[in-house]
């Protein structure tokens, strides 16, 4: 299982990979705000434990194991992106608070999650049901 600074790394390359192509060390570091050098180690770490095969100068590429894992990442985020903006989180927030929980829950509440949105997704009329009790307790407070 990778550490949430992994999860981090790999879903960031898995983005920058869908979106351009490719995903370069100093890309990877703007995107997470770090230092390229550690980028590179991180990356080391990453091609040792089978998540991507990484040689240098020539850039990197995920393994299988990488790809699903990226791609369960990006799923979580925008899951609970999706989930904090069903519940009525301001929009500034969001951002913040899903990459303080993200790597706190475990699959079994994602997954729950998941089955909560699909939920309310499936009949606009729950929707509008859960604005109206949210806006009824903002007013009693």
């Amino acid at each position: 299982m990778p550490t949430p600074s992994m999860e981090d790394y790999l879903e960031r390359i898995y983005k920058l990979i869908d979106e351009k192509g490719y995903a370069r060390v100093s890309d990877i570091a703007e995107g997470l705000e770090v230092h390229p050098s550690s980028v590179t180690k991180m990356i080391q770490k990453l091609d040792k434990d089978n998540y991507l095969i990484y040689e240098k100068y020539r850039g990197l590429v995920l393994t299988s194991k990488g790809k699903k894992m990226g791609k369960r990442l990006v799923d979580r985020h925008q899951l609970l992106e999706s989930f904090l903006t069903l519940i009525g989180v301001q929009e500034e927030n969001i951002y913040r608070d899903v990459e303080g929980i993200e790597h706190h829950l475990s699959w079994d509440s994602i997954t729950c999650i998941e089955t909560l949105v699909e939920y309310f997704h499936r009949d606009p009329a729950r929707m509008d049901e859960l604005k109206g009790i949210r806006e009824e307790l903002e007013t009693s407070e």
